[in-house]
């Protein structure tokens, strides 16, 4: 067995939450035992929550949407012309204490650019830098967010189907030992788009960080607040 998050979309400023399923887990490297462990994760999560759709965000889903959502693949195209994934441009624009931005690692595959050596070995990580814009690393999914987000909204044939979509999944995400994951950014955009923020969110970074980060919440309201849903 083991557990991982199901991000569910919500219509206040939570945007979504986050419940953890335990499902039956199948060991394996492969896309074939990846996909088994997807479905069983999403079986377990429709027991308790009969209707609603859920999508895994990954190159692993069985849904082509779902593909073509993965930060590897959800590509960013300059006015220039250049092309890259949402990954290379996210590790590309890490700024550490002794190193950074790696531009170069905009010109290689998204799973090169996240293994590059110099991004566990260049210090500290202290800041974000794109297209001249500086963001800080807290809240600590800020950048990863605001980066995703507006990269999906720019793909109208992407969001038009991501809003029949009620929770999302990412398999390999493990909050034990990451922090940003494509699956919650998913869930947020639906959030802000059916509550008609999405606009002002996307006016710019700060817009942004006003608004998906301004609910603070403690535990014991969290769980209050499940019951009522």
């Amino acid at each position: 067995m083991a557990t991982r998050p199901v991000f569910v979309v919500t219509l206040d400023n939570r945007y979504c939450i986050r419940e953890d399923i335990e499902f039956k887990f199948y060991s394996g490297f492969s896309n074939s035992q990846k996909r088994k462990c997807i479905q069983s994760l999403h079986e377990e999560y429709r027991k308790n929550n009969f209707g609603k759709k859920i999508l895994e965000v990954s190159s692993k889903s069985e849904d082509d949407l779902g593909v073509k959502l993965s930060a590897f693949n959800l590509i960013i195209k300059t006015k220039s012309g250049r092309e890259f994934s949402v990954e290379s441009a996210f590790q590309s624009s890490k700024v550490f204490e002794n190193g950074g931005p790696y531009k170069d690692l905009l010109e290689v595959s998204s799973k090169v650019a996240k293994k590059d050596e110099r991004l566990r070995n260049s210090g500290k990580l202290v800041s974000f830098r794109i297209d001249g814009k500086e963001f800080e690393t807290e809240p600590k999914t800020y950048f990863y967010n605001w980066l995703y987000i507006n990269t999906l909204h720019l793909h109208s044939e992407l969001t038009e189907k991501i809003m029949e979509y009620d929770a999302f999944t990412d398999i390999s995400f493990n909050p034990q030992k990451s922090i940003n994951c494509q699956a919650e950014a998913a869930a947020i955009y639906v959030s802000l788009h059916k509550q008609g923020l999405l606009n002002s969110a996307l006016k710019d970074k700060d817009h942004f960080k006003e608004i998906v980060y301004s609910y603070k919440i403690d535990k014991a309201q969290e769980e209050q607040l499940k019951l009522w849903e």
